[in-house]
């Protein structure tokens, strides 16, 4: 059984994926406590594999690609979910703080480090060794370049949206001294969509 917070339909609204179609399974739980977390762990709903295809096929309809996220979703999701996403048709993306190794077949892998956050509550050592992104977020004692040499694919900044003030400017300003880097906004805030 895997307890889920929600599963919804809406655009990816950050990162690599932004602005495309995805199923989001957001599993329950966190090993971290970051200050600027913005999810409910409160809530859950256990269920099985199936339980969880079949609601992600009721709430996405012909999309077949799926994001876990959480809270963290490696302290849950397994071999056994990713090969039942498969198995369905699905290609499972996963973003993570990367504190935990993941499940093989792992379609594509978002790296949210969490490691440098202040008032960071847990231990936030990666234990990754490569992602398809990097995805950090700028928050206060985040230094980016300890991550710019992180075997990726794609490294992304993005504000930090803390007591609603996001650090833009600044975060565009590093962007613009470090290259390396792309913005990743949270489009979906932005938006008004989930």
């Amino acid at each position: 059984m895997y307890k889920v917070n929600e599963i919804f339909y809406s655009l990816q609204g950050e990162g690599y994926w932004t602005g495309t179609p995805m199923v989001f399974v957001r599993l329950g739980g966190c090993n971290l406590k970051c200050p600027f977390c913005d999810t409910d762990h409160s809530g859950f709903k256990e269920m099985t594999a199936d339980e969880i295809v079949k609601a992600v096929s009721a709430a996405g309809g012909a999309c077949r690609r799926i994001c876990l996220t959480g809270g963290e979703p490696s302290l849950q999701a397994d071999e056994g979910l990713i090969s039942a996403f498969h198995a369905a048709g699905y290609s499972a993306h996963m973003e993570t703080n990367g504190t935990l190794l993941l499940p093989a077949g792992v379609d594509w892998v978002t790296l949210s480090p969490k490691d440098q956050v202040a008032g960071l509550k847990g231990n936030g050592t990666v234990v990754l060794e490569k992602a398809d992104e990097v995805k950090l977020v700028l928050a206060p004692g985040v230094e980016p370049s300890a991550w710019e040499a992180f075997p990726a694919t794609w490294h992304f900044l993005q504000p930090c949206d803390a007591a609603g003030r996001m650090n833009t400017a600044e975060t565009i300003s590093y962007i613009e001294a470090h290259p390396i880097w792309r913005l990743s906004l949270q489009t979906h805030k932005l938006l008004g969509i989930r």
